[in-house]
């Protein structure tokens, strides 16, 4: 057996087409993730009666169980949703005339969102509660206090697992292929079905995989630089 290493590049060219779909899948969850990550810790931190319990709920079982899981129950319980609804208000709604994309990127924000809520809660509670008594003496309300102080170092703190979310999730892409989304997995697939090279297909893919995880690394690590040369203890 020998590889094929004119088709690697050919395969490369077609695949590459793809991926600002792939990046779009991918940075939409983190980034609406992230805002309900935000959202979600602020409510834990708080303990309120109702909604933490509510909260810890969502936090844990997305955690704790596979993206592929989250995305299939989506797939097939939204459109339930969406029928039983539309019956019950009597609304011209279909679930066939849903993209199949949405529940992927649905599916992926949710699951981002319980990742994020955790790293921001525990980049919060690593900032020394002394800064936000400092805030308070100063006349700043705890939103302001949290917008312009703690915040900003919970996240300069939480920029590598920031990172870590979001090479997980260019990774958690190819899962959308089980709903005939042509990410890079898929065309991969089927570009090496065409004449069975799946292993010059998929040496493609991964150097494409790898290379994006390398530029992201790459400018985290600059980000994580920079912000850390700013933030000298806050207040």
């Amino acid at each position: 057996m020998t590889i094929d290493f004119a088709f690697i590049f050919e395969a490369f060219k077609e695949i590459s087409k793809v991926l600002p779909l792939t990046l779009f899948m991918t940075i939409t969850p983190v980034l609406l993730g992230i805002i309900i990550g935000v959202i979600v810790a602020f409510v834990r931190l708080q303990q309120t009666k109702f909604f933490t319990p509510l909260l810890n709920f969502y936090v844990s079982f997305f955690r704790g169980t596979p993206i592929i899981m989250h995305i299939m129950l989506v797939y097939f319980g939204v459109p339930f949703i969406v029928d039983v609804l539309a019956k019950a208000l009597k609304l011209n709604v279909q679930s066939s005339s849903i993209p199949i994309i949405f529940f992927v990127l649905l599916a992926l924000t949710l699951s981002a969102g319980a990742y994020a809520s955790e790293i921001i809660r525990s980049g919060i509670l690593s900032v020394p509660k002394g800064q936000l008594e400092a805030a308070y003496a100063v006349g700043l309300t705890f939103s302001q206090a949290m917008r312009r102080y703690i915040l900003p170092q919970a996240f300069s703190k939480s920029i590598p697992n920031f990172t870590n979310v979001f090479i997980g999730f260019l990774h958690a892409t190819s899962l959308a292929f089980f709903l005939s989304v042509k990410e890079l997995t898929g065309v991969a697939n089927i570009v090496a079905s065409k004449n069975l090279k799946f292993l010059e297909a998929f040496i493609a893919v991964g150097i494409i995989y790898w290379g994006v995880s390398a530029i992201v690394e790459w400018l985290a690590h600059r980000l994580e630089k920079k912000v850390t040369a700013y933030n000298k203890g806050g207040i």
